[in-house]
């Protein structure tokens, strides 16, 4: 493990240590937890990204046109 030191505004560190008492683990775990959802999300839209630039779009509206028209399964229908 690595020791990091950040700084916070007093506010939201409060709110910091209110929602880890609320989640029953230490600020510690809060923060890594949290920086771990931001590296995950920041990771999946890089890889989206790089998926999209291989993508052919007409070998996608081919596979579009092979689907079905119809009605949508019972419960696939919109709200």
């Amino acid at each position: 493990m690595t020791a990091l030191s950040v700084r916070l505004p007093e506010s939201l560190h409060a709110q910091l240590k209110q929602l880890a008492r609320q989640e029953g683990v230490s600020i510690n775990q809060l923060i890594t937890l949290a920086v771990a959802e931001k590296v995950s999300a920041l990771k999946t839209e890089d890889y989206f990204r790089e998926r999209a630039a291989h993508a052919d779009r007409e070998a996608f509206l081919a596979i579009l046109d092979k689907a079905p028209d119809g009605p949508p399964l019972p419960g696939d229908e919109l709200p």
